[in-house]
């Protein structure tokens, strides 16, 4: 028998894995992430961190709408929309308009709580206005969050249930029908520990401290404890993600689907925290898949 035919195969096959099997990236690899020159920026605030930038696909429209929203532990640290430019600009060339946003973080003034919610809310009513005025269908709107991000926009899916006594309540938000969490923190008071460990980050920094006419800094704060929302919610998490392991995304959306809400766990092969966010990940054509799911897009 001659074994040479076999052998090549078996070599071939090996070297066709070994491609597949790519090194996850690290914050490095991350942090070296760009993309293409967004159509406008436009800012929702004097501070320098307010403003979010336009991506709008070629044709007439109206596009369906991503809004991006960076992580980065809630510090300014670790990047931010620079490196979410990568994924805008893979969305745009799909037909997908992008408003990537930035945001005061907790070591900005202004930042942490109220003012990182607070500049939540400018983005988001700004993005409406711009709706008149470009061909936007935020009928077909999904928020997407990587890590802190991923915290932010499961909170924008909760803000119509914000007590009307809190500094963050909105009378009639805009509202956010699905949202991609993408390694996501969002239950701040049973993942306190966790986010302590990965981030450095106190409940302080992101909720406030309690007060007599505020004595729960959850209330308003803790995307995991406003639902029932009406949202669809996708929790993608890279299986080698240490900042957000699997298990939180399996937790939060038990949480969720026990309060009444559609709530999907996608878990990434091989992937770690920052693949989850690159268009030039292995991953990517997954994560993807879930948001043009999540926007009622049929694979193309």
């Amino acid at each position: 028998m001659n074994l040479r035919p076999l052998l090549l195969a078996a070599l071939c096959a090996g070297s066709i894995h070994s491609a597949l099997a790519a090194t996850p990236m690290k914050l490095d690899d991350y942090l070296a992430l760009s993309g293409p020159a967004p159509t406008a920026r436009l800012p929702y605030g004097e501070a320098p961190s307010q403003y979010a930038e336009l991506f709008l696909p070629t044709g007439k429209g109206p596009f369906p709408v991503a809004v991006l929203v960076h992580g980065g532990c809630w510090t300014s640290k670790f990047g931010g929309i620079t490196q979410l430019r990568n994924m805008a600009g893979a969305l745009q060339e799909r037909g997908i308009a992008v408003w990537n946003v930035e945001y005061r973080r907790s070591d900005e003034p202004g930042g942490g709580y109220p003012g990182t919610y607070q500049d939540m809310h400018a983005a988001l009513e700004l993005l409406a206005a711009q709706a008149k005025q470009h061909p936007l269908d935020l009928k077909r709107m999904v928020a997407v969050g990587h890590s802190a991000g991923g915290q932010l926009v499961q909170w924008m899916a909760g803000r119509s249930r914000i007590p009307a006594s809190s500094p963050l309540y909105r009378a009639n938000p805009l509202p956010v029908p699905s949202v991609v969490s993408l390694g996501g923190l969002a239950d701040l008071r049973n993942e306190a520990a966790l986010i302590k460990s990965s981030c450095g980050r106190d409940t302080a920094e992101l909720a406030g401290t309690p007060s007599p006419t505020r004595p729960d800094v959850f209330v308003d704060t803790n995307a995991a404890e406003l639902m029932p929302n009406g949202s669809r919610t996708w929790l993608v998490t890279g299986e080698l993600d240490t900042i957000s392991p699997p298990r939180v995304a399996h937790d939060y959306a038990a949480r969720a689907r026990k309060a009444g809400d559609a709530a999907t766990v996608v878990i990434l092969p091989g992937a770690s925290h920052y693949d989850e966010v690159a268009a030039t990940s292995p991953a990517w054509p997954q994560v993807l898949e879930v948001i043009e799911a999540a926007l009622g897009r049929t694979p193309r």
